[in-house]
C-alpha cells in the first residue's frame, strides 16, 4: 500500500508537532511547514495527498494559499483556525476548502476528518478509479480521471465539489435536499449544514454555469433543494 503523505502549516510548532505524532500513529508521513510560502515550496517538490492549512499564519496566511494552491491542484485541504464565527468557516470553504475545524480541537476529531477526506478520494493507496462518465447537456464528469469539463473547456473543481456535482449528476432530475447533500458528501450527521452547501453550490455554479444568476445545470428547488435536470 502506497504511504499518503499530508502536509501540515502551521506557524504554531507545537500544534504542528502534536499533529505530527496523531498522523505517524495511523501511519501516514508528515510535510511540516511553518507559513504559506513554505507550504507551497513543500507542494512544489512533494506528492501530497491532504493538508491541514491554519488560515493565520506569517508571510503568507491560509486564504492566500488555498487561493494559490487552487490554480493548481485538487488535492483535499482541512482548514484550522481559532475563530469560531460562521463568517470564518464560510470564508475558508468558499476559497476552496473542503472541511474546518476550529482551534481548540481535539486530535481524535482531526483525524476523523482526515480518514473521511481521504476516504472519499483514496482508496488501497491511489485515487478512486471509478469507471464511467456522466453528461448532461455539455457538462461532462469524467469519474475515472477526475475531470470536469463545459462544452469541452476544462473546469476545475476542488474534491468536495466535484463530488456534490457527481451526486447530482447521477441522480438527473432528483431532488436532494442540504442535509442530504451534507450528509452524502461529507459522510456525517448535517448540523448547520445550510451555509456550508450554500458555499459549495455557490462555487460550483461559478465555474460550471455561463451565468450563474441564472443557471444552466444546478438549479435550486426553494424550501426544497438543489438539482440537475436532464
Amino acid at each position: 500500500m502506497k504511504e499518503l503523505t499530508i502536509l501540515v502549516a502551521d506557524d504554531d510548532q507545537d500544534i504542528r508537532d502534536g499533529i505530527e505524532i496523531y498522523l505517524h500513529n495511523e501511519g501516514y508521513h508528515v510535510l511540516k511547514a511553518a507559513d504559506g510560502v513554505e507550504a507551497l515550496q513543500l507542494l512544489e517538490n512533494h506528492e501530497v495527498h491532504l493538508l491541514i492549512l491554519d488560515i493565520m499564519m506569517p508571510n503568507m496566511d491560509g486564504i492566500t494559499a488555498t487561493f494559490k494552491i487552487r490554480e493548481q491542484q485538487n488535492i483535499p485541504i482541512i482548514m484550522l483556525s481559532a475563530k469560531s464565527e460562521d463568517t470564518d468557516k464560510i470564508h475558508g470553504l468558499s476559497v476552496g476548502a473542503d472541511d474546518y475545524v476550529t482551534k481548540p480541537f481535539h486530535p481524535l476529531e482531526l483525524m476523523a476528518r482526515v480518514k473521511s477526506q481521504l476516504r472519499r478520494y483514496v482508496t488501497l493507496g491511489t485515487y478512486e478509479r471509478e469507471e464511467g462518465v456522466l453528461q448532461i447537456d455539455g457538462l461532462l464528469l469524467n469519474d475515472e480521471t477526475k475531470e470536469v469539463s463545459v462544452d469541452g473547456k476544462p473546469v476545475k473543481l476542488t474534491p468536495i465539489e466535484f463530488k456534490i456535482t457527481s451526486l447530482l449528476m447521477r441522480h438527473p432530475g432528483r431532488v436532494f435536499s442540504i442535509n442530504e447533500i451534507y450528509e452524502r458528501v461529507w459522510e456525517e450527521e448535517a448540523y448547520n449544514a445550510d451555509n456550508v452547501v450554500a458555499v459549495h453550490i455557490r462555487k460550483i455554479r461559478e465555474k460550471i454555469e455561463a451565468d450563474p444568476k441564472n443557471p444552466r445545470y444546478v438549479k435550486v428547488v426553494w424550501g426544497i433543494g438543489y438539482k440537475i435536470d436532464k
